[in-house]
């Protein structure tokens, strides 16, 4: 099989893009170890979420909450769907597709081989977002229908310990969530790769700016780490379906 040469610069770039792309998530992981990050406070909100769901008398309202969690998910993934089709259909659809979107101006001229990579790149950072927009909506079915088994006459140690794994589904969930929702701004960057090496540049670095920016200092990301302070001072309220002599953990 003959592999494309691509042009130094674009290789260096392509290189910047894949680290970004693929090493943001750890990165974050890392960095919500040490400061506050928008993902890290979401973490604790939801598993506060999941510990007020289990002493609630009803839950329908969690549910409710979930539900629309799901419908958001299934939008984006239909629209990625969408448009990993388009992409699919200009880069197999033969010579005709190709040389039609070559042609356009403000594309910077390359050989047909690298244009391409280039259009695969995008193909690619489309269908990981799908991939993961598809597991979002699998583990948030399972978190329903966690919420929908909520033991409600349970003693407080048992719905404390029912409230932690409830929360472990839900966190990955929305979790996977938020990658397929980051996936567009990569896969943003990617196709600006099609107006050349040092657009591709800029639109990498914008990307991973704009997305740091919005995790730790963003107007949102001070509200939401105000409300897990809030949150963290607030012990969770049992109501009287709750035997208040159970022993706690």
């Amino acid at each position: 099989m003959h592999l494309p040469h691509l042009p130094i610069s674009d290789a260096v770039v392509l290189g910047l893009f894949l680290f970004c792309w693929l090493f943001y998530e750890p990165m974050l992981k890392r960095l919500g170890r040490e400061k506050n990050v928008i993902n890290t406070d979401m973490t604790v909100i939801r598993r506060r979420w999941m510990s007020e769901m289990a002493v609630r008398e009803v839950a329908l309202l969690d549910g409710q909450l979930l539900g629309h969690a799901i419908n958001s998910a299934s939008f984006f993934a239909s629209s990625n769907l969408i448009l990993i089709a388009a992409a699919a259909g200009v880069l197999f659809g033969g010579k005709g597709a190709l040389k039609g979107i070559e042609g356009l101006a403000v594309l910077a001229p390359t050989t047909t081989m690298v244009f391409q990579v280039k259009l695969g790149l995008v193909l690619i950072t489309l269908a990981r977002g799908l991939l993961d927009f598809i597991w979002s909506i699998r583990q948030m079915n399972y978190c329903l229908a966690a919420i929908g088994a909520t033991p409600m006459w349970a003693p407080r140690k048992v719905l404390q310990e029912y409230a932690e794994a409830a929360g472990a589904i839900l966190n990955p969930a929305l979790s996977a969530f938020n990658a397929g929702v980051r996936g567009y701004y990569f896969a943003l960057a990617a196709a600006v790769w099609l107006l050349g090496p040092v657009a591709f540049a800029v639109a990498t670095g914008g990307a991973m700016v704009l997305l740091l920016w919005r995790q730790r200092k963003s107007p949102a990301s001070a509200a939401v780490r105000k409300v897990r302070q809030i949150l963290e001072r607030q012990p969770v309220v049992y109501g009287p379906h709750v035997n208040p002599h159970d022993e706690q953990a």
